[in-house]
């Protein structure tokens, strides 16, 4: 039986890319994004590859809450159900603290936190109505320290991954994987002005390695694992004034 996974923010960057590695590896696609035409496009090139799944596409903002549980109903319903749920959507604007810009913050909250624990309530919800499933949600290693110029990008971050953490315990025992990854830089719009990408790699390959911790259910994994796991240690040792300096 074709798996089938539901991915919010799969109109670009990660999302795009991780639906068209599973795509390809013959998972059916449940697809949200606010550019549905981007969505359409999307669509149609996985059928131009001759890849032949159940595929269903939504205009969704997560940030619009209220919408995220009834868009993925029907997208559940028009490809035949869901297995995995990918909470995926974020952004990132770069805002500082104190700098009258806290509609960047607010915005950045609302999509990378609310946005997707509503995309986490939603699944959960359905799973343990279904039986099972799988979760999966982008933190970072933006997670690990709070960083100059991205204060509510790591402060969402950190939040999302707490949150799945409090799930694994919740749902114990009734047959949910929980997934947390943490991508480090990873070649997307998100960050492709940013001067300094450490370590940066294609956005094909940190699909591939998502869909592999995917696939192995992996409780929590750095995308790639080489070096972000040994970077993260130091992340959270440095002297603040190594930190504002980044």
């Amino acid at each position: 039986m074709t798996k089938k996974i539901f991915i919010t923010g799969a109109s670009s960057g990660i999302g795009r890319a991780v639906a068209l590695e599973m795509a390809a590896r013959g998972y059916g696609l449940a697809l949200a994004a606010r550019r549905v035409e981007n969505l359409e496009q999307l669509r149609d090139e996985i059928k131009q590859k001759g890849i032949d799944v159940p595929m269903a596409v939504r205009a969704l903002d997560v940030a619009d809450t209220d919408r995220v549980a009834p868009v993925f109903a029907e997208l559940a319903e028009e490809i035949g159900g869901v297995d995995i749920v990918f909470a995926n959507a974020g952004v990132g604007l770069g805002e500082r603290i104190g700098r009258n810009e806290f509609d960047k913050a607010r915005k950045t909250v609302a999509v990378n936190l609310t946005g997707a624990m509503a995309t986490v309530d939603a699944a959960v919800a359905y799973f343990l109505a279904k039986g099972g499933g799988h979760v999966v949600g982008i933190s970072s290693v933006a997670a690990l320290r709070g960083m100059p110029k991205s204060s509510a990008y790591s402060a969402s971050k950190a939040g999302i991954a707490v949150y799945l953490e409090a799930l694994r315990a919740e749902t114990l025992g009734k047959n949910i994987d929980v997934t947390v990854l943490y991508p480090g830089y990873i070649d997307t719009p998100l960050n492709n002005m940013l001067k300094n990408r450490p370590f940066l790699i294609s956005l094909e390959k940190g699909a591939r390695i998502i869909a592999d911790r995917i696939e192995k259910k992996t409780r929590s994994a750095f995308v790639p694992a080489w070096p972000w796991a040994v970077v993260a240690r130091l992340l959270k040792i440095l002297p603040t004034g190594v930190i504002a300096r980044m």
